[in-house]
């Protein structure tokens, strides 16, 4: 029986896509590939074949292909935004490199590919509001640069070789099992994680920064509907448009302190505010809400009183072992 390829399977959709994967079609077959294998820090059970390997490595993912008989491969191994803009370079062999290797195989072998696009491809250009699905895209950030090539080739290999590839434009991404990962949306994660460990917390954005965002169980869920639906109903063949929450670091801190009433907030915008102020405030997703009925489920106090309650358990359960 044919297994399910998930690269970049430590990362925060990785770590948890993989988890959901394997309870809904067992542990063995899903397989998962990245740097290093994968540990409790990264939110993992570790039941599973995995590969340790680099995406900017072909041999690596043809291999893994052809030894567990491969059908279908989340492709999400990538450098986000802020860690991007430090290392152009890489950004762009992981990024861009790792997607061509997986498309080729996804050609040559009849593959089903997912890849996760960005806000990131949207800038100063673009309309702020309502974000549409078809716009001016002008990234500002090598990680952006980087998506919209990356959307552009999955329509490529889709047109002219037939490749099934479904990609979604990601918001920002709040989660309690993984760390932060290094990009510009990451304060909502670890604002949370510090409120419910009884700490204060030091933005590195403006407090009226609006951005896009959306939970993780809502992410998955969105990526398992595109996966799932029908592609004769797809109309979107670079990267669909998904929204879920759109909010400020102070509407974030607000919602936290109606939960731990002791918590503070400071501000300190750094170089990550630049690439913020290029983004979207929020998006137009009816293309997605049409053609495969996509709708969130969490809104933003739903959000923080399930992130709290993690994250406190999780500290429950360190306090316990040490």
């Amino acid at each position: 029986m044919p297994r399910t390829l998930v690269t970049g399977a430590n990362g925060q959709i990785g770590s948890e896509l993989v988890d959901t994967l394997r309870e809904r079609h067992g542990a063995d077959r899903v397989v998962g590939l990245d740097l290093n294998p994968p540990t409790a820090q990264n939110g993992q059970s570790g039941a599973g074949p995995f590969v340790t390997g680099d995406v900017r490595d072909r041999s690596v993912l043809a291999e893994a292909v052809s030894t567990y008989d491969v059908d279908t491969i989340y492709h999400l191994a990538s450098l986000l935004s802020a860690t991007g803009e430090q290392h152009p370079d890489r950004a762009w062999d992981v990024n861009t490199g790792g997607l061509k290797h997986v498309l080729d195989l996804a050609r040559a072998h009849d593959l089903r590919l997912f890849w996760p696009s960005s806000i990131a491809v949207f800038g100063p250009s673009t309309p702020k509001e309502q974000t549409p699905q078809q716009t001016v895209l002008d990234p500002t950030t090598m990680y952006g640069v980087t998506k919209r090539t990356g959307e552009l080739l999955c329509r490529y290999y889709h047109r002219r070789y037939g490749v099934d590839v479904r990609s979604l434009r990601y918001p920002g991404l709040v989660s309690y099992k993984t760390e932060p990962g290094g990009g510009t949306t990451d304060y909502a994660v670890d604002m949370c994680a510090q409120a419910a460990a009884g700490r204060d917390y030091t933005c590195f954005l403006r407090s009226d920064t609006r951005l896009p965002m959306m939970y993780m169980p809502d992410a998955l869920r969105a990526t398992l509907a595109l996966m799932d639906a029908d592609g004769d109903a797809l109309t979107v063949r670079d990267s669909y448009n998904v929204g879920a929450l759109s909010f400020t670091p102070r509407e974030l801190a607000d919602s936290l302190q109606e939960h731990v009433p002791s918590f503070t907030c400071q501000y300190a915008p750094d170089a990550r505010q630049d690439i913020a102020d290029n983004w979207p405030s929020s998006l137009n997703d009816q293309a997605a809400r049409a053609d495969w009925d996509w709708a969130p489920e969490y809104d933003l106090d739903a959000m923080t009183e399930d992130m709290l309650d993690h994250l406190r358990r999780e500290e429950r359960v360190e306090g316990e072992k040490a």
